[in-house]
């Protein structure tokens, strides 16, 4: 059945019409993405014994993504840690220090692959000899940050990168904060370093609040804003994280 018969058998009125076949056309176009991107592989479902239950239990669970490197990490308990782009030497050190308890502890660590604390996480991950999970806000035929492009070879080799968005997807802004409730979705809790008053860790870390996972936040300088948002999420209820420690009892306890 073509679009116009579709526009015939809903009885679109004419001024509407031209609206409506362009918005068919589009359902179509993505229809077509979505199967060839399947060909391709490294492509789960929500219906599909890999899709993880905890990431079908939150608001709006994407209804498919695709992945690069082993899914099967997403069988492994697993922490995410965000932070500012624009990391301080302190945030650096500390992500450092719980990012090798993490691992030493088995966890895979969960990121959003942005500059500053998300890339610190990763780089720490492998380092230390432990696994890592990347959640991107674009398709896979673009790597962003640019900068990461190394990295971003080696977490699809030996690690794991997802993203709800098929190939052509450009890194757009609102993608970024649609792709938090990955991150928070996939991971038993999560952990922030650093963050401003309004960042997008914070949402972050209320997407996982509003999920029930646990929520870490990491204290820092009180004269500096890279701290401010750490201490709001302290004052409203997070786990005050002086090492890692602090954030493994919560799971073994």
């Amino acid at each position: 059945m073509t679009t116009r018969e579709i526009a015939g058998l809903a009885e679109i009125a004419a001024p509407k019409l031209t609206k409506f076949l362009k918005s068919m056309e589009m359902i179509f176009n993505r229809k077509d993405s979505l199967y060839m991107e399947y060909l391709c592989g490294g492509f789960v479902t929500i219906l599909d014994d890999d899709y993880p239950n905890t990431l079908r239990e939150i608001y709006n669970p994407p209804a498919a993504f695709f992945y690069l490197g082993d899914i099967d990490l997403l069988k492994y308990k697993s922490i995410a840690i965000v932070g500012a782009r624009e990391a301080t030497w302190y945030g650096k050190r500390v992500t450092r220090e719980l990012v090798r308890g993490l691992v030493d502890n088995c966890f895979v660590t969960v990121s959003g692959m942005a500059l500053g604390i998300d890339t610190y996480v990763h780089e720490e991950t492998i380092i230390a000899k432990g696994k890592t999970i990347a959640v991107v806000g674009c398709g896979f035929d673009t790597v962003y940050p640019i900068k990461n492009a190394r990295l971003h070879e080696e977490i699809a080799c030996n690690h794991l990168i997802i993203t709800e968005y098929i190939r052509t997807s450009r890194p757009l802004p609102f993608h970024f904060p649609s792709r938090n409730r990955i991150i928070a979705g996939i991971s038993k809790g999560t952990c922030i370093v650093e963050a401003k008053k309004r960042s997008g860790s914070l949402i972050t870390a209320q997407l996982a609040l509003d999920m029930g996972h646990e929520v870490f936040a990491v204290p820092g300088n009180i004269l500096l804003p890279s701290s401010e948002g750490c201490h709001k999420l302290i004052q409203d209820g997070a786990k005050c994280v002086t090492c890692f420690s602090d954030i493994l009892e919560e799971f073994y306890n």
